[in-house]
């Protein structure tokens, strides 16, 4: 049975505000947009869509949006279910802008010191990454003498090669490359083009050769999904942002900054429903088909149509093109992906620790001693799982104790893994967000999953206890969780089990990467960490705006103008 809509009868439906658009809006004022998938790119997407006169409805297959940055409750614990750093705060502050807000009115932020700690292999110290450029230049002096001027020149290129990728390639979806004709661009030419073809590594590796410090430059790569062997070291910007800008945390995790956009986007009059899946883009016109409206089934599996004058698809784009169009409307197709890096899975852990557990920071990592072995079993063939592995914890109940019952400790691991589904599921109750384990399954520690993602959990933990000095973490676990690379297929329809996307190799990369639209459907249009500019929460609500200029014609390379605010 299928109905038209069928919105006003929805479990799960936010109705809107009936606010009304704003005077002098664009002419496009009460165009119907559906978009597919309410994670942080599809918020930002319909938010932005709303202010600017559009009718929005979201369709989320989960019972909650957020997509990988939701989060999940139990036993006093709350998780963030994926991301946990928040980095490139002025894109978050001028994406709340363009929302008539900012992201002091929004968000609680603490600054971190020390950023982050690391332990390597081997190693009975831990370095602590301090907060401030120069306590960092000091830092690497210190650990290899003479490091210290060099790290300056690197940090120097860092913050000009971020600061040009700003303003001429991250705000664009290269329609033309007419606007990159720019003295600051043209004169920067022989310099862009040795950061593209060199690797990050190679590029490290000329500022510093203490094994520790090439780790710490060089880890960058995993944020982007990617092997510091195989990414260009344009990437190597990304240092200036724990080094020089510092780490921050907000307040209530990530899953506070996805409620504030929520909040926004209901506020512009954003319908979003839940527990509705997608299962067809429906499309009319014969040689020059345009999307017409999006097919869905709800929870209790009656199918609906809903209208639209266009679509965006903010789930994963292998997914959008594969499954919810026909193969001769595909831009995308699957022998596109025959050739395409997904970047790294991983396992997820969620644990539950009696007691502080002062060895760890808010962000810990642990490095191991053959990195070459470690990423070259997740990302070329044969894959395997790394042995040990490095990977990262998250330990927030310090700064923001209400993520853990008082006297108790909340840590979040991610282990990184290849992209392989068959690797398994991990052992979460339910649909992220429920409370409590599934029906039959323990509340405590007791509960297991699959048995190779398990013993490697067991190992991870046995890994921290060993080389943080925490002896007795594994007895004092009263919570554990996991979550493996079929459930990232399952829960985010993810290609390949990727926990974050297609992995910023060169030639996945700018102008490289998949497009915001597709070349076969008018008014069909793509938006988060699939296509440009690329992985992470600031790139997918940069993807927003980029959509946003589109849809105006807007073929301008720099952030649109925030507007006045009182």
């Amino acid at each position: 049975m299928s109905t038209e809509s069928g919105l006003s009868s929805k479990k799960g439906l936010s109705s809107k505000s009936g606010q009304s658009p704003k005077k002098g809006q664009s002419a496009k004022n009460g165009q119907r947009v559906v978009i597919i998938g309410g994670g942080i790119s599809g918020l930002a997407s319909a938010g932005l869509l709303a202010r600017d006169g559009y009718d929005v409805t979201i369709l989320e297959k989960s019972d909650q949006v957020g997509g990988r940055a939701s989060s999940w409750q139990s036993d006093g614990f709350r998780f963030d279910m994926g991301p946990s750093w928040y980095l490139m705060p002025e894109v978050f502050d001028h994406f709340f802008r363009l929302m008539g807000t900012t992201a002091e009115a929004e968000l609680d932020l603490r600054a971190l010191d020390p950023g982050y700690r690391v332990y390597f292999e081997g190693e009975r110290e831990p370095i602590d990454i301090p907060l401030g450029l120069e306590k960092n230049v000091d830092l690497f002096d210190r650990i290899e003498p003479g490091a210290g001027a060099r790290m300056r020149d690197y940090l120097a290129s860092s913050r000009d090669t971020y600061d040009i990728a700003k303003r001429r390639f991250l705000y664009t979806s290269f329609r033309t490359l007419l606007p990159l004709l720019r003295r600051d661009v043209l004169t920067r030419l022989p310099k862009l083009a040795r950061l593209l073809l060199q690797n990050l590594d190679s590029f490290v590796g000329r500022t510093v050769s203490d094994p520790r410090l090439r780790q710490i430059l060089g880890y960058p790569a995993v944020f982007l999904g990617s092997s510091p062997f195989e990414t260009p070291s344009m990437y190597h910007l990304m240092s200036t942002l724990d080094l020089d800008d510092g780490v921050q945390y907000p307040m209530g995790g990530i899953s506070a900054v996805i409620g504030s956009i929520e909040r926004l986007a209901h506020d512009a009059g954003v319908t979003i429903v839940t527990e509705a899946t997608a299962t067809r883009i429906r499309t009319s016109g014969g040689l020059h088909p345009r999307a017409t409206g999006v097919e869905w089934s709800d929870a209790s599996g009656m199918t609906h149509l809903l209208r639209a004058d266009l679509v965006v698809s903010a789930a994963d784009l292998h997914h959008t093109e594969t499954k919810l169009l026909p193969a001769k409307l595909q831009t995308y197709g699957e022998s596109y992906w025959a050739e395409k890096n997904p970047g790294p899975s991983a396992l997820l852990l969620y644990l539950g620790v009696e007691g502080e557990i002062p060895e760890l920071e808010h962000h810990t990592l642990l490095f191991s001693r053959d990195w070459h072995d470690n990423f070259g079993r997740i990302f070329d063939e044969p894959k395997s799982i790394p042995e040990p592995p490095s990977f990262y914890v998250c330990k927030p109940s310090v700064v923001d104790p209400a993520t853990a019952p008082e006297g108790q400790t909340n840590l979040f691991v991610l282990v990184p893994l290849p992209a392989q589904p068959e690797l398994g599921l991990g052992s979460m109750p339910g649909a992220a967000g429920s409370e409590g384990a599934a029906d039959g399954a323990a509340a405590g520690v007791g509960n297991s999953g699959p048995g190779q993602l398990e013993r490697l959990g067991d190992a991870v933990i046995q890994q921290i206890a060993e080389w943080a000095g925490v002896l007795d973490l594994n007895s004092r676990i009263v919570l554990r969780r996991s979550r493996g690379p079929q459930d990232f297929v399952d829960d985010y329809n993810s290609w390949s089990g990727s926990m974050l996307g297609p992995a910023h190799t060169l030639a996945q990369s700018a102008m490289f990467r998949a497009g915001n639209q597709s070349k076969r459907v008018r008014g069909l249009h793509y938006v988060g960490g699939s296509v440009r500019p690329g992985i992470g929460l600031p790139m997918c609500l940069i993807s927003a705006e980029v959509l946003l200029k589109n849809l105006r014609g807007d073929t301008s390379t720099e952030p649109l103008p925030e507007p006045h605010l009182p």
